[in-house]
């Protein structure tokens, strides 16, 4: 007995659905350690998985046979019942589905964890109420907890295959009955899941998925399902009530059958069960329908029982030990398994005896003897590998030769054949797996248990595509679902242009975010297409929307061609359009209504994305904007300023002279400097930035302005134009092209024009003076236009002796009485922005 022998252990038992794996679960987290053996791999994988979430996976150990997953800071593990390690001190230790000590193939080692498996300060016994008697007499003070089934199980009769409810899980008793009874589904209904406890958990879980994802309606399964197994299953029907269990064919005992029953209904969802047959062996009796109904089952009177601790003195010793009779009444001894008759039959060897003669070596030759059958190929050619692996175990450093490893690993490693020869290759792939997971059996364990891993892995998902392939006929379930069922559980591939398929039909084109319905399709079918998509596709809608909230610089752009929209774009795809904003600089991102689709925390992360992307590009465009659109709302800034700033971010980057006029002449010293400093032009008859005239920042500027109004962009003028004819596209001083008379000419030529005649008459006085005329006839300009450009500049014409064209200065009127204080504010921005070349 354990040194715990004395503690109070509390036993939680009923029948299925009542959560006791999830109250095993939850009070052992509430532990700072602690431990759950489970029944099965499968179980033990799926509990492990749902720890990792709570206790993460640096915390979190993984123990079965095949497969170990234990962390330096392990504190709570989940294995198989065989491979619990029970010299660990833990403070919480589990045995799940204790009942199946009654089993005589493995009821030994459920036993064994039952007197033996206890916890520092809580230890729990889960299982069947039928283990009441035998744990109130083998468990000395054990405090046992009924809990009552969450929903209720209610026999539905029987049923034809062709008859049966969605939902419905057939379990049958062998692999040549679960593979007929999906055949007939596949002809039947569209096809089934398989489950077997053969399978591996990567094969099972894929099947499980495509069954809980509703591609297939139907699921077929051995006794497996039994144990604890999570999946919505709403009726369990028998397709036998027979079994073969390793020596003979049975029936079923009334607690098998409820414990199989039981997974129908889930949580508080009632469930239903009931068989194939109304008549003859594979019916339900009366009698067994009601204690199935009522849980009532007939109470376990023993358990099997061998030598959990043997004597490891000599291998006769073992044999005698794990032999011995147990001493309680409700113990009985087990059969011989398969382990204990490859050890009698080793012991007869004169070589194996001549190797095991320490104690060490003995339990050496015990744990190769524990080597499972995974192949079921019978007691003699499973000795027979056990003494292979036994003598190199015994021999030199103790360690099976990696050649031979990898050799037979390589001739696994193939995908090729049908479900039989996969399946059979993924049994001997896990006999490989558990040796590379004994730690002292190979020189380099980590390296080959990773080999054999992903060895299993690749057979897995090739035996779940031939399993699908074999027993799922998508054509049928598409009819089955199109004539009466829910056409959202349709199941929706998505090529890799965005072709959305259904089997190899094409029912329409995923583009961008939006589902397109084939153009060939009927309009009663387009309702059920996009029901269909709509449901299906929501996965691959979310993939694209956290890869465009993720989205590099490259791979986003702004489209604004004359007559559109401003629209933003994410590799080619319009997902976005810029509308009216706080100022135009600012512009609001409208996300496109395809995008709808999403969540609301995935769009938010979308439309940040957009806006910091088009902030850095407008900065990149048209710095002298954001620097102005800074400056009209900063409180420090002085009004004329402020003033000044929003007129010229409002207009994007230029503004009549005469519009702001009392703004401008309101200017001190200091804060013409920081205008200029600021990139602007304070010019006789129009404020600019001069840069938002080039090609590229003035196609950004017709960009914001579109989208300040809410309308389209318009077009501009030529990129070398530097005078339009009065009319033509571009000729507006929107454009920055100024109208003066007929013509119309770009407002940083018209100061170039104003300086020059300043210039020249500075140099003359008030006397009358040249413009250099080769300065006008460069640029286009008709001897109309001039006059009517020094007119607004201040100059007349005056009297010429001969034919040239000579002005004098008419004036201006005066310039305020008192100026208004200096702007610091904006002098600061502007010392601050000047060595950005801003």
């Amino acid at each position: 007995m354990s040194r715990h022998d004395e503690q109070t252990v509390t036993a939680v038992l009923g029948p299925t659905n009542t959560g006791k794996t999830h109250l095993a679960v939850e009070r052992m987290c509430g532990h700072s350690s602690g431990m759950i053996g489970f029944p099965l791999r499968l179980l033990a994988r799926e509990v492990y998985d749902r720890v990792v979430k709570i206790k993460g996976a640096n915390r979190v150990a993984l123990i079965t046979g095949e497969e170990k997953i234990v962390p330096r800071d392990a504190r709570w593990f989940l294995c198989t019942a065989e491979s619990m390690p029970l010299d660990k001190e833990l403070a919480f230790v589990a045995v799940d589905e204790a009942q199946l000590g009654a089993d005589p193939e493995r009821g030994h080692v459920f036993t064994d964890r039952i007197l033996r498996a206890r916890g520092r300060e809580e230890t729990m016994l889960l299982g069947s109420e039928a283990l009441r008697p035998v744990l109130k007499a083998l468990v000395p003070g054990v405090e046992i907890i009924n809990r009552p089934r969450f929903s209720t199980l209610t026999y539905a009769g029987a049923k034809k295959i062709s008859r049966l409810p969605k939902r419905s899980a057939i379990v049958a008793f062998s692999a040549e009955e679960v593979y007929a009874v999906a055949e007939m589904l596949r002809r039947l209904r569209g096809g089934a899941a398989v489950v077997m406890g053969a399978l591996s958990p990567r094969t099972r879980n894929a099947q499980v998925a495509m069954f809980q994802a509703g591609e297939v309606d139907y699921l077929v399964a051995t006794d497996a399902i039994g144990m604890g197994l999570n999946m919505d299953v709403a009726h369990v029907a028998f397709a036998s009530l027979n079994k073969f269990d390793g020596r003979r064919q049975r029936r079923l005992t009334v607690a098998e059958m409820a414990q199989i029953a039981g997974r129908a209904g889930r949580h508080q969802r009632d469930g239903t069960f009931g068989a194939l047959v109304e008549e003859g062996p594979g019916a339900f009796t009366p009698e067994e329908v009601l204690n199935i109904e009522e849980h009532r089952f007939p109470p376990l009177e023993q358990l099997y029982w061998r030598q959990g601790e043997p004597d490891y003195s000599s291998v006769a010793a073992l044999v005698e030990s794990l032999e011995a009779r147990p001493a309680h009444r409700m113990l009985w001894a087990a059969p011989q398994a398969v382990d204990l008759a490859v050890l009698k039959r080793m012991a007869a060897e004169d070589w194996v005896r001549d190797r095991a003669r320490s104690p060490a070596m003995v339990a050496r030759l015990w744990a190769a003897c524990g080597l499972p059958d995974f192949r079921k190929v019978g007691v003699d050619p499973h000795t027979r590998f056990v003494e292979r692996v036994f003598r190199y175990l015994s021999e030199g450093k103790g360690h099976i030769p990696h050649d031979w490893f990898a050799a037979e690993i390589a001739r696994l490693d193939t995908v090729a054949g049908d479900v039989e020869t996969l399946a059979g290759r993924i049994a001997a792939a896990r006999s490989w797996a558990y040796i590379a997971n004994r730690a002292d059996w190979l020189a380099d364990p980590a390296h080959w248990a990773a080999r054999a891993s992903a060895v299993e892995e690749r057979l897995s998902d090739a035996l779940h595509a031939s399993l699908t392939q074999r027993f799922v006929d998508k054509r049928t379930t598409l009819l089955m679902r199109q004539i009466g069922a829910d056409p959202r559980a349709l199941p929706v591939v998505i090529g890799p242009e965005g072709d959305v398929l259904v089997e190899d039909h094409a029912i329409g084109r995923l583009d961008g975010f939006r589902f397109i319905v084939a153009g060939d399709a009927r309009a009663a079918d387009k309702r059920l297409l996009l029901a269909a998509a709509e449901r299906r596709l929501g996965d691959e809608r979310a993939r694209r929307g956290v890869a465009l909230a993720e989205a590099g610089d490259a791979d986003l752009a702004l489209a604004a061609e004359p007559g559109g929209v401003p629209t933003l774009l994410w590799k080619d795809l319009a997902v976005a359009t810029l509308g009216p904003g706080p100022s135009l600089m600012r512009p609001r991102v409208l996300l496109d209504r395809a995008l709808d689709c999403l969540s609301v925390e995935l769009r938010a992360r979308i439309e940040t994305r957009l806006r910091d992307w088009l902030a850095a590009q407008l900065k990149r465009a048209l710095p002298g904007l954001v620097v102005l659109d800074s400056v009209q709302r900063d409180p420090a800034a002085l009004p004329a300023s402020r003033a000044i700033a929003a007129a010229l971010v409002a207009q994007g980057g230029l503004v009549g002279r005469s519009e702001i006029a009392v703004a401008v002449d309101g200017l001190d010293p200091v804060a013409r400097k920081a205008f200029r400093g600021a990139g602007v032009t304070i010019g006789a008859l129009d404020l600019f930035d001069p840069r938002v005239l080039k090609p590229g920042p003035a196609w950004w500027r017709r960009a914001l302005l579109a989208a300040r109004t809410g309308g389209v962009v318009t077009a501009g003028a030529q990129a070398s134009a530097t005078v339009l004819e009065r009319g033509a596209p571009g000729a507006t001083l929107a454009h920055g092209y100024r109208p003066v008379g007929g013509q119309a000419m770009r407002v940083d030529l018209i100061e170039r024009i104003a300086r020059a005649a300043h210039d020249a008459r500075g140099s003359s006085g008030r006397k009358p003076f040249v413009l250099d005329p080769a300065l006008a006839l460069s640029m286009g300009l008709t001897r109309p236009t001039l006059e009517r450009l020094m007119s607004g500049f201040g100059f007349r014409p005056a009297a010429s002796p001969d034919e040239t064209p000579r002005w004098t200065w008419r004036g201006r009127p005066p310039a305020p009485v008192a100026p208004p204080p200096k702007d610091n504010a904006f002098a600061a921005l502007a010392a601050l922005t000047a060595p950005l070349g801003l």
